[in-house]
């Protein structure tokens, strides 16, 4: 199967890197997307670019792929299958939820000179950043790109409840599968308390496993792939 690979913020598909090896190990064609922003040197990508160039992804895989958004590019993925719900066989999420329709994309952190910066690890002390030694940090601090603001600032827009027929699986790594529930439980993932296809697995690691665990995460990867 084809499956769509979508970095979060200040990541670009570089970091699929080791992920996208194992996949290929494992039988499966590996997509990283290069999104508008995060790595092309574009200042000026907006939310809207971002999506054209997923869908892009998506319509030019073969058969129905496995769309995989990570942190905040979860909700890349769910626009992803609300704009193709007949092309997206199913939706990986990790260490993430979808976004509801009319709320910003990401704007969870100030915005200087027309970007979002990375925000230094302060935010993500604790069970996020626990895995990541010292040298792990400073790498994937120093290689962070500033977010367009056109990207984190823009509105999430929802159409086609038809998405809601895509299967979900839900990669909890911060944070267990029985806490995930409780919060679509709870109300505060209203997307995919809607979504009529949801399972969760459980990954050892922070927020960013595809630098501490890739293998691991390939096999759940290709696992949730080859039930779709």
């Amino acid at each position: 199967m084809d499956i769509v690979l979508i970095a979060g913020l200040w990541l670009d598909a570089s970091v699929w890197a080791d992920v996208a090896s194992e996949l290929e190990s494992l039988g499966h064609r590996p997509v990283p997307v290069s999104l508008p922003g995060q790595g092309d040197g574009s200042t000026s990508a907006t939310l809207d670019d971002q999506v054209a160039t997923v869908l892009a992804a998506v319509d030019s895989a073969a058969g129905k792929p496995m769309v995989v958004g990570h942190s905040a590019a979860c909700t890349l993925a769910w626009l992803a299958a609300d704009a193709r719900p007949e092309r997206v066989g199913k939706l990986a999420l990790i260490g993430g939820f979808p976004g509801a329709d009319g709320r910003p994309y990401a704007d969870f952190f100030e915005i200087k000179d027309g970007a979002m910066p990375f925000p230094g690890w302060g935010p993500f002390e604790g069970p996020d950043s626990a895995d990541l030694d010292e040298q792990a940090r400073q790498a994937i601090a120093s290689a962070a790109i500033p977010v367009p603001e056109g990207v984190a600032t823009g509105v999430v827009h929802l159409t086609d409840e038809r998405r809601f027929d895509v299967p979900v699986v839900v990669v909890c790594p911060e944070f267990t599968p029985a806490q995930a529930r409780e919060w679509i439980a709870a109300g505060e993932v209203p997307e995919l308390a809607n979504a009529k296809h949801v399972e969760f697995v459980d990954i050892d690691s922070g927020h960013w496993p595809m630098f501490t665990r890739p293998a691991e995460l390939a096999r759940l990867l290709a696992a949730a792939a080859d039930e779709a």
